[in-house]
């Protein structure tokens, strides 16, 4: 049974894959260059996710303007894991925080931000459990560029099979082409600061 608050993902012995949606002027540099490179942000905040579904409804399958390209980021775990170790939640779960006010401090100087939404299903319909969202903040994406992301490829190939499939009616297909994600193994002592059990 899938629990409300887990990590779910495609990963190996030594990386974790993340989703970003982006322009053709961010991504197809990136894939070149197998690092981001301008015109990519350093100088905000980029969310990495786990989840491939979630990631199609927010980019609606590649078609929303500026969110054409899927990219996959296999990133170390080592650098996932440390990344979570310093996340805050983006909102005062009394679970976690005595009271408002302790939260509002250390959200205000996370260096990484950690935020659940819904999971969604292959047609995008809100599941009953959420899938995590990473903000990293401009103070370490350099260090993801230059230290964590090990590969980018770019899946907007495949995003553009499987929105077929589904659009006409194969949902068997589509579900085949599907990246696999499984429970991700969590420290305890992470995964209660950020709602993990």
């Amino acid at each position: 049974m899938t629990k409300e608050y887990e990590i779910r993902a495609s990963f190996n012995k030594e990386t974790l894959i993340v989703y970003q949606a982006y322009s053709k002027q961010i991504a197809e540099p990136a894939v070149r260059e197998q690092k981001f490179v301008s015109p990519f942000s350093f100088h905000r905040m980029t969310w990495i996710k786990p989840s491939f579904l979630w990631l199609m409804h927010r980019s609606n399958w590649g078609k929303k303007p500026g969110q054409e390209k899927t990219l996959a980021i296999h990133i170390k775990r080592t650098a996932w894991d440390t990344a979570l170790s310093k996340g805050v939640l983006t909102h005062p779960e009394p679970k976690v925080y005595s009271d408002p006010p302790s939260w509002k401090k250390e959200f205000d100087n996370a260096l990484v931000h950690v935020q659940w939404d819904p999971e969604r299903s292959l047609r995008g319909n809100r599941l009953n459990y959420y899938s995590i969202q990473v903000g990293i903040s401009r103070h370490l994406i350099e260090e993801y560029v230059s230290d964590w992301i090990v590969k980018i490829e770019d899946l907007s190939p495949k995003v553009s099979k499987i929105h077929s499939f589904l659009k006409s009616g194969n949902e068997k297909n589509a579900k085949r082409q599907l990246p696999e994600e499984r429970v991700y193994p969590l420290d305890r002592s992470i995964g209660m600061k950020i709602l993990v059990e």
